[in-house]
């Protein structure tokens, strides 16, 4: 045995160099690991920035442009990073103020009214513009909850938001008590699928929904941290087929019901 042993650490027994090496690239992975997130997020920052700055300070009448009093002063054109992001919040607050009085709001029911007449453009105008409401609105409940779901089919499961209470027609149509699910894909979650599934079949998450997106961009490899009692957590929350025992199946419904809410959030429509 004596022979066998020395041979297995002669073989696992790497070089100096061989080791030198296998820390370098360590260290090199973990450099990349701390650093990439932050230049990233810079990047996209001083991206979205020049963008907004290259579009809106061209606008700007030279007697109110800072960039060109800064000229005057230190000799050679300075471009103020941010200023047409700075521009932009301003003239968004402004015509907000504007409109929530009697003028601004006959200019705007106006405007509406010669949109509505264009054939094309009123059914984008009155989309975009409902969809903003539904987001903005203070008392919205869209996108506050995010959901297990099975799909495609029976026995596969993806991750899913509540955008609402499904109405109207479709509600009509259906006998289970319906909800609007927006299903996002990977790795862009702004494309996916609208589902309406049955309240019955929907399983609430414990996670954020910041937690759940950041799951989606990821495909898995970032997984939110989930704390369940130690006793629980061998067993399976979601269904599970008939080949289970009945003992299983019992203890399983009793933690299924735990970790349901009685209650799924409904949007406010008023």
């Amino acid at each position: 045995m004596a022979p066998i042993l020395s041979n297995t650490l002669l073989v696992d027994d790497k070089p100096p160099k061989r080791r030198i090496i296998a820390r370098l690239r360590g260290y090199f992975l973990a450099g990349i690991l701390v650093t990439a997130p932050v230049a990233i997020t810079l990047a996209s920052a001083w991206w979205f920035v020049g963008f907004v700055d290259s579009k809106v300070v061209p606008l700007i009448p030279g007697r109110y442009n800072p960039d060109v009093y800064l000229k005057d002063i230190i000799g050679f054109e300075f471009g103020l990073p941010g200023l047409g992001v700075v521009v932009l919040l301003v003239l968004i607050t402004l015509i907000g103020a504007l409109t929530a009085g009697f003028i601004g709001r006959y200019v705007v029911n106006l405007g509406e009214r010669v949109l509505a007449r264009m054939p094309v453009i009123r059914g984008v105008y009155a989309a975009i513009k409902q969809i903003f409401e539904t987001i903005l609105k203070q008392k919205s409940n869209a996108f506050r909850q995010a959901v297990l779901i099975e799909y495609p089919r029976s026995g596969i499961w993806a991750i899913g938001f509540i955008t609402g209470s499904t109405e109207g027609e479709v509600q009509n149509l259906t006998k289970d008590e319906m909800v609007n699910i927006f299903l996002p894909t990977t790795p862009n979650p702004t494309s996916g699928f609208l589902l309406f599934v049955p309240q019955k079949e929907l399983i609430i998450l414990s996670m954020s929904v910041e937690a759940a997106i950041k799951m989606v961009i990821s495909a898995g490899i970032v997984t939110p941290p989930y704390r369940r009692p130690q006793e629980e957590s061998h067993l399976p929350i979601v269904p599970v087929n008939d080949s289970i025992s009945n003992n299983a199946d019992d203890k399983i419904s009793a933690t299924s019901k735990k970790a349901r809410p009685k209650k799924i959030i409904s949007q406010n429509t008023n």
